[in-house]
């Protein structure tokens, strides 16, 4: 067969799946009614699906079959890439706001402006933050049950640059680093561009499976894990107490770094100790204030063991250099204010809230959610496809999440992330009910 028409019938599938002709979850002919239709061999047939797989059309899910991707997120980014439309109801992003809080930074700003030494704003901080500025940060960290010198604490432009930098500052391409099956798509798009070396861990009983981790360390040299032990994102689990000293046992024994994400851990109270506390000697921990006060407000710690400090801060030098003064300032008036500590609390009966109502409005659906998380687990039910699903919802103007960006394994779950917090809570049920309705139909 000559190569002009195999790539017609390319062509031809393409050019049907970015019509919209053939929708997302769409499955194509079986290799062999496709060869039976075309007329051709075997070999031509696959390479047609693997051609359409490569360029991001398809995909392939063994015993399945080939299904249209959904093209409007592209194959290994992150959640960045597919915003909710100006019209659409948003459930696949957490921008959680409570009333009252423009008011909040039109006084911080004014408070600012009546203070001394305006100037020192106009320059540039040290590498992770002024002294008394790391001191401050120490302090809210002890709402997490982290008691460390102001020495061992950095700000940056929120946890995920405090992600970035810590990839920069302490791994190397090529190096391997361990992540849940189901993970934090912006972790994945940083492993991607630093050429890391990912390995998936399994599910056990909804938890992070330690056997396998053990089973992955003896095989192979991992470097590094990456994990969310308090409140995980997308399952909204809470690894046990028991879970985590036995993780901690093994990053010992393995020499392992732990890189411990609590963006959403100030959700889950009360919580077990974090793993910085488990192992402070190899554990990176890293959170900010974006979730738990404004997503504006790039503010984010970094604490880490002394010796790793240097390396961190040549990493924020050559990376954004240092944190915007009048962000941090305003950001550490508000800690010591006290008004973190009440936004946080606020937030979470404002989660519990909004879970209440996914409660009613879901029940009967296979879900998974902390109870004061600003987010849930969504599993469709057999049959369902959810690329078809989403883009379904999509055209009644709701905006959700497949699995798909959070997956790190070629088996994706038929499930979707549905995000609470964006929404008032008369929208949100109304949301809730366009995805009840249609995952049932």
């Amino acid at each position: 067969m000559r190569r002009t028409r195999y790539k017609t019938i390319v062509d031809h599938f393409a050019q049907r799946i970015r019509a919209g002709q053939l929708c997302p979850g769409t499955q194509l002919p079986t290799v062999r009614a496709l060869m039976a239709s075309e007329q051709v061999a075997l070999a031509t047939a696959l390479r047609v699906y693997h051609e359409l797989e490569a360029i991001g059309l398809v995909v392939g899910e063994p015993g399945r079959g080939t299904f249209v991707r959904d093209t409007s997120l592209p194959r290994g980014m992150g959640l960045e890439q597919h915003p909710a439309s100006a019209a659409s109801v948003d459930l696949a992003f957490n921008y959680p706001s409570l009333p009252g809080q423009a008011e909040s930074l039109r006084e911080g700003l004014r408070a600012i402006a009546a203070s001394g030494d305006l100037d020192a704003l106009l320059h540039s901080a040290p590498q992770g933050g002024r002294p008394h500025e790391r001191q401050t940060a120490a302090r809210h960290l002890r709402n997490r049950e982290i008691r460390v010198a102001a020495e061992q604490v950095l700000i940056v432009n929120g946890a995920q640059q405090g992600l970035a930098v810590s990839l920069l500052a302490l791994l190397q391409p090529g190096d391997i680093l361990a992540v849940d099956a189901l993970t934090y798509p912006g972790l994945k798009t940083l492993a991607q561009v630093h050429r890391l070396d990912l390995e998936a861990l399994p599910q056990h009983n909804d938890q992070m499976d330690l056997d396998a981790l053990q089973a992955l360390c003896r095989r192979r040299p991992v470097r590094a894990l990456y994990c969310m032990p308090t409140l995980h994102n997308p399952l909204g689990t809470v690894m046990p107490l028991a879970e985590r000293r036995r993780l901690a046992q093994l990053a010992r024994e393995h020499d392992l770094l732990l890189i411990e994400d609590g963006a959403y851990a100030f959700l889950a109270e009360p919580a077990p100790p974090p793993l910085q506390t488990l192992a402070p000697e190899r554990t990176l921990y890293i959170s900010g204030l974006s979730k738990s006060v404004a997503s504006g407000l790039r503010l984010g710690f970094i604490v880490a063991p002394l010796e790793m400090i240097p390396a961190l801060e040549r990493a924020i030098r050559v990376s954004t250099w240092s944190t915007p003064s009048l962000t941090v300032t305003l950001g550490c008036r508000w800690i010591e204010s006290g008004l973190v500590d009440s936004l946080e609390e606020q937030k979470r009966n404002d989660a519990r809230s909004r879970q209440q109502l996914a409660r009613r409005v879901l029940k009967g659906c296979d879900y998974q959610a902390y109870g004061s998380s600003y987010f849930l687990w969504l599993k469709l039910p057999e049959g369902r496809r959810a690329d078809a699903v989403v883009a379904a919802l999509e055209h009644q103007g709701v905006t959700v999440t497949s699995a798909e960006p959070f997956a790190t394994t070629a088996h994706v779950p038929q499930a979707l992330r549905l995000a609470l917090g964006s929404i008032g809570l008369p929208l949100l049920e109304q949301a809730l009910e366009k995805v009840r309705n249609e995952i049932t139909r």
